[in-house]
């Protein structure tokens, strides 16, 4: 068992209460969408946020085995304007897990963060992801093997209340006393992947848990967070130390800066458009820009004709034909803006 002492000294020590995360989403958090929601949500201003930035996740296999440089590209990041920030790593081999640690220490992360939470079916059938709810022994094994990799760096996990059913007396205790220094609790089993409504409940009780076994890990709730409003009130309603925002940043990279107003029509198509641009600057040779498509959904709803730009989006198939479309639609409905 390795108990306390959890996150003296982190990063993790320092945030305020409640913090704010950003959740790392596999071809959503790239390092551009970063970018955006570093800049419109005015990360490291009073008010903005927010206060850890997440990578999308990664493959210790593919890291340690084979094919380390395209997956790199996973692990850019800004130092500038991206701290701290911790990398995802998910994998069930414990001498990969290690050698990925120790390059994500070398790369200069503030953390390292294991997924055990992911219901991917080509994940789990890597003995990964959430299938690591199953396996409480191996999990404790991978903790162990990043810690060893990585001495220098706080390491967390983000994970489900349990597999089929809920089995937090179970599962939690397992990876609390190994001494992670955060613990994510997306409030909801694998089986019910996010068919369900997020059930805080179940994030007061790791709270409960967490202050019982007397440690000072920092827990974080997750779970359909649309506002940083919204997470405040379940900050307080359970205890919870931070607050992980997934779905709710969507097409909205301004939502962390407590602050402004909702930015007018005009305004999101313009950094709809810097999205894409710099997306195409970054990422295009080593990106499919289909990816963009996720957030095409996101930016254009709610308004008159929005379904229609959508199509019309969705076909486009570089920056330029974008911002062209943009552009037309804007002309052709003056009344919107």
């Amino acid at each position: 068992m390795n108990t306390g002492g959890t996150n003296n000294n982190t990063f993790w020590n320092r945030l305020p209460k409640p913090f704010f995360a950003m959740a790392p989403m596999a071809d959503v958090t790239d390092s551009v969408f970063r970018e955006l929601i570093s800049k419109y949500s005015r990360h490291g201003e009073m008010g903005g946020g927010p206060d850890v930035f997440w990578t999308e996740f990664v493959s210790t296999d593919g890291l340690a085995l084979g094919g380390r440089d395209a997956l790199l590209v996973d692990l850019k990041f800004n130092p500038e304007i991206e701290r701290p920030i911790v990398a995802q790593l998910f994998g069930s081999n414990i001498e990969t897990m290690e050698k990925a640690a120790a390059l994500c220490q070398e790369l200069g992360f503030d953390g390292i963060d294991i997924n055990m939470g992911c219901p991917d079916k080509s994940i789990e059938k890597q003995g990964a992801g959430a299938a690591m709810i199953k396996n409480p022994k191996r999990a404790r094994e991978i903790i162990q093997a990043a810690k060893r990799g990585a001495p220098n760096l706080p390491i967390s996990v983000k994970t489900r209340v349990g597999y089929n059913k809920v089995e937090i007396e179970e599962w939690i205790p397992q990876i609390l006393e190994e001494g992670v220094a955060a613990l994510t609790v997306h409030a909801r089993t694998r089986k019910e992947m996010s068919l369900v409504p997020a059930r805080w409940e179940h994030v007061a009780e790791v709270v409960r848990m967490r202050d019982a076994m007397g440690l000072d890990t920092k827990i974080l709730g997750n779970g359909d967070v649309k506002t940083v409003a919204e997470g405040k009130i379940l900050a307080e309603q359970t205890g919870c130390d931070g607050i992980m925002i997934g779905r709710g940043i969507f097409g909205t990279p301004w939502l962390f800066d407590t602050t402004r107003n909702e930015p007018t029509l005009r305004e999101r198509f313009a950094i709809l458009i810097e999205h894409t641009k710099r997306y195409e600057e970054v990422l295009g040779g080593l990106k499919n820009f289909s990816i963009m498509k996720k957030h095409y959904k996101a930016y254009v709803n709610g308004f008159d004709g929005a379904k229609e730009l959508r199509v019309e989006l969705m076909d486009a198939p570089d920056a330029k034909t974008i911002e062209g479309i943009v552009h037309r639609f804007l002309d052709e409905h003056k009344e919107l803006v």
